[in-house]
């Protein structure tokens, strides 16, 4: 059974971090790029951030750039998202998906997503 498991949301100050981990089992991850979603109650989903199943490339979509670092271990078939200097407009659910395409191509579809981890951030 494939599974991506989000943990390390909460609630947090701005101008406060908080990082975010992926686990994955269920399939071959090192094969996969990891991106990351987020979507707010009433608007788009959007996704902010990928990295390449070799760690060789990553990125970030402008809202976060400069502020949220991702990373992958493939020996944990874990990815993490570290979000600093965060903003009240961060506030959302965040979700990690699996595809098996570069970044460049990542686009808003997925082969298999996990159920997110809420992220709230107060004034």
């Amino acid at each position: 059974e494939v599974q991506l498991v989000e943990s390390g949301g909460g609630l947090a100050q701005a101008g406060g971090s908080l990082r975010l981990s992926c686990v994955a089992s269920g399939f071959t991850f090192a094969d996969y790029a990891i991106g990351w979603f987020r979507q707010a109650p009433g608007k788009a989903r959007e996704g902010i951030s990928c990295i390449n199943r070799s760690n060789s490339s990553t990125y970030y979509a402008e809202s976060v750039k400069g502020r949220f670092a991702i990373s992958r271990d493939n020996s944990k078939n874990t990815v993490y998202l570290q979000l600093n200097s965060l903003k009240p407009e961060d506030t959302a659910n965040y979700y990690c998906t699996a595809r098996r395409i570069l970044c460049a191509a990542y686009g808003l579809t997925y082969d298999y997503r996990g159920q997110g981890t809420q992220v709230n951030v107060s004034s």
